[in-house]
């Protein structure tokens, strides 16, 4: 991509930079309350605040991976979804093949009192519910333009739309908790498979066999990617940069110091690389993992914030769907790490706006959307749920942790997306008429 000799200075909005340091102060007296409440939540804060600027920095997306190559034709965003993936996956094979030598077990098979091995409570019984949930959940979030984590810091960047879907959401999550439950307590949610892939293949087995599923979608792509080209529907994977987060092509000795507005822009503007945000993102959730015991995930945290929203309005949640949900909730949603990571995106994707001068409210929404924007929140609160998990959860990590359902609410969900693509394609604005624009 060439460098672009634009002087965008002159729109450089210089306070925002100094509003965001003012967050980052209140941030580290925030982290220093909650540490005083339990001592792994200032983590979960210092962790949601770097997904989400970094998500925010390198334009990344879950939603996009399918989205982007189905209406672009290239698979820019898919393929370091794939690169992610398998870094991930690495990093955490050496984790959980560490606790398993020192006597842990898959959280599905641990007894009370076992020492559980990292992330695999992310190892679910796929059945029935996760694949209707990921197609739920695919439909939905092409609606919405966004996934669970995007809708978050697509909120942090000031998009009212992101925000409206946000309440729908939440008002779809907690049915979502109770059809999962009921379905699985029935006969039919009994049919299905809870695997953890070391358990049948060792952990470089398990490595193995998933790196080679992701190079063979790698190849998948490639093709597609060659068939786009030759149809003339392909488009520049850097097409869509805007012109402030390019490269600058400033060459003088005073504009290329340490303390020029070059190096700013590099250091705090200039867009990230999908594979780059790939890398950083695998990074964090490690990060995550090690310092949680736990894999990364979104939206059981929404399930309680619509309990704490609506109990106090005289909703009852009394099924044992929400025994543990209540419990988290009657102790205080300040002291629960989801939803304190959930708030840490929406503030690092703010603060990475901020740091760039380019954060504003963007609260108008067209009326032709806002049934879509509805349904889209509704559909992803109650598939996420119902699939156990949203693209963060019941993709992302349940793969990287060697689950099965992982992949099988992967399929689920991408051909959620693509239904809502091809029936839905020049019904709103989010969804382009024309796989050429």
């Amino acid at each position: 991509m060439e460098n672009v000799n634009i002087d965008e200075r002159e729109s450089f909005k210089r306070f925002q930079p100094l509003i965001a340091i003012i967050i980052v102060i209140l941030l580290l007296m925030f982290g220093n309350y909650l540490g005083n409440q339990k001592a792994v939540l200032p983590i979960q804060l210092f962790s949601g605040v770097l997904l989400g600027a970094t998500l925010t920095r390198a334009r990344f997306g879950f939603a996009g991976g399918i989205k982007r190559i189905y209406v672009r034709g290239e698979g820019s965003l898919t393929k370091a979804l794939l690169i992610m993936l398998f870094v991930t996956m690495f990093l955490f094979m050496g984790i959980q093949w560490y606790a398993a030598q020192n006597g842990a077990v898959p959280a599905f098979l641990a007894a009370e009192g076992e020492a559980i091995i990292p992330g695999t409570q992310n190892v679910y019984m796929a059945n029935l519910a996760t694949i209707l949930g990921g197609i739920l959940f695919g439909m939905g979030m092409i609606f919405a333009g966004g996934c669970a984590s995007g809708t978050l810091t697509d909120m942090g960047e000031g998009e009212g739309r992101a925000m409206f879907v946000f309440l729908f959401f939440i008002l779809g999550s907690a049915p979502g908790e109770l059809a999962r439950y009921k379905f699985d307590q029935s006969s039919l949610g009994k049919v299905g498979v809870q695997s953890y892939l070391p358990d049948t293949f060792g952990y470089i087995g398990a490595l193995a066999v998933s790196g080679l599923i992701l190079l063979f979608i790698y190849w998948l792509v490639l093709k597609y990617e060659k068939k786009r080209k030759e149809e003339n529907t392909y488009m520049d994977p850097l097409g869509d940069w805007e012109d402030f987060e390019k490269p600058l092509a400033i060459e003088t000795s005073e504009e290329t110091s340490l303390f020029s507005y070059k190096t700013y822009h590099k250091l705090f503007i200039e867009r990230w690389s999908f594979k780059t945000g790939a890398v950083v993102i695998a990074v964090i959730c490690t990060f995550i993992l090690l310092t949680t015991n736990k894999a990364w995930g979104v939206t059981s945290a929404f399930s309680k914030l619509e309990i704490a929203l609506l109990q106090p309005l005289g909703v009852e949640f009394a099924s044992p769907a929400f025994d543990k949900l209540n419990m988290s909730v009657s102790e205080g949603l300040l002291t629960d790490g989801g939803t304190i990571r959930n708030l840490g995106i929406v503030v690092g994707a703010a603060l990475s706006f901020l740091m760039a001068g380019r954060f504003k409210f963007a609260m108008k929404l067209n009326k032709r959307d806002i049934p879509y924007f509805v349904v889209g929140g509704l559909l992803m609160g109650f598939g996420a749920r119902l699939a156990k998990g949203c693209n963060a959860g019941a993709m992302y990590s349940a793969i990287s942790t060697f689950s099965v359902s992982g992949w099988v609410f992967t399929i689920a969900m991408v051909v959620g997306g693509l239904i809502s693509l091809k029936l839905f394609a020049g019904k709103m604005s989010l969804i382009p008429a024309s796989r050429k624009k």
